[in-house]
């Protein structure tokens, strides 16, 4: 048996994502009906080098298909600086439940911003109105490519209003999909003002007002992935129906975490977990007694998205001779 080496290219093209979408939805099905298993994220902090390593493994059981695997991720804000390096690295390990061979070693970067978007798009699909055409982005590096190519399968999209500090970012973005939709610049407030917004930045100190959005906005609050990260107003927040990916992680790290460890949000101000809705335990936007007016999805990412991504690269690599296959493991026994 050999194992599959599929780069940042290869999984670009086996990630399509209509199939990325479906399968993360899945993984959200599966992490609600207790069919995965995923052991909290563990970090090795390196002070001395402004970074850190986190190990995310995770096994997880659809109805036609399972699947196991590990992402190995970092965080170095000076790499690109210092080493011409992204900040984030990542590579996994994505490997054969029954017998554990190593099936494919993969670009986890690529991958992780393909399952991202997919998990917007699935919070979208359940929780935006129904027509909604324009959808505000704030934060204009590669996170945002994703956002707007996943989010736009599920919602027929026509203006896309991207906020940035950096213009060479905002025209890069335009640049990209300007012959697709009808693309501008715009502040924080007039990307807020949008059927949809995602905000996929670090910062720590809120930039979405709670007066900018319209009384029906749908956020994906995707930036937060660290205690002490902060995109919207507590004000919004206190106000609006929270959707979150998992609570532990929300609570700790995610877009709720500040207001949440004031006291200034607690359990009853959370709706519920995404899974519950995508099983239909409890009601999406437009359903009996499903949520109405501004509604705001936490995500902190989850490593069951990447097992499920990886499952669908894997398999269209296999399917279009795709990646290096090469003699990992000794299988003479």
């Amino acid at each position: 048996m050999e194992t599959l080496l599929l780069g940042p290219s290869d999984v670009a093209e086996g990630a399509a994502t209509p199939e990325v979408i479906v399968a993360v939805e899945e993984a959200f099905a599966a992490y609600q009906r207790g069919n995965v298993q995923m052991p909290a994220k563990s970090y090795i902090d390196l002070p001395q080098y402004n970074g850190d390593f986190r190990s995310m493994p995770a096994y997880m059981e659809a109805d036609d298909w399972d699947a196991a695997g590990i992402k190995w991720v970092n965080v170095h804000p000076d790499n690109p600086d210092e080493h011409r390096l992204p900040t984030v690295l990542g590579t996994m390990i994505y490997s054969e439940p029954a017998n554990a061979f190593p099936l494919a070693i993969m670009d986890g970067t690529t991958l992780t911003r393909k399952r991202t978007g997919a998990a917007a798009a699935v919070a979208t699909d359940h929780l935006a109105v129904a027509d909604a055409s324009s959808l505000g982005i704030i934060g204009a590096g590669v996170q945002s490519y994703t956002q707007l190519e996943a989010i736009s399968t599920v919602r027929d999209i026509e203006t896309v209003v991207v906020s940035d500090k950096r213009e060479a970012a905002i025209q890069r973005f335009i640049d990209r999909f300007g012959d697709e939709f009808d693309v501008r610049s715009g502040d924080p407030a007039a990307a807020a003002g949008c059927d949809v917004l995602s905000t996929v930045t670090p910062v720590e100190h809120p930039l979405v007002p709670a007066d900018a959005v319209r009384d029906h906005t749908h956020i994906n609050a995707m930036g937060a992935d660290a205690p002490g990260k902060h995109e919207i107003e507590d004000k919004l927040l206190e106000s609006a129906t929270i959707v979150i990916d998992d609570y532990e992680q929300c609570t700790h790290s995610g877009e709720i975490n500040v207001p949440w460890s004031q006291g200034l949000l607690t359990d009853e101000d959370i709706y519920g977990e995404l899974g519950a809705i995508v099983t239909d335990e409890s009601a999406g936007r437009g359903e009996a007694g499903g949520p109405e007016g501004v509604t705001v999805f936490d995500s902190t990412g989850l490593a069951i998205q990447d097992v499920a991504a990886a499952h669908v690269v894997y398999e269209q690599a296999r399917a279009n001779d795709v990646g290096t296959a090469f003699e990992l493991v000794d299988t003479t026994v």
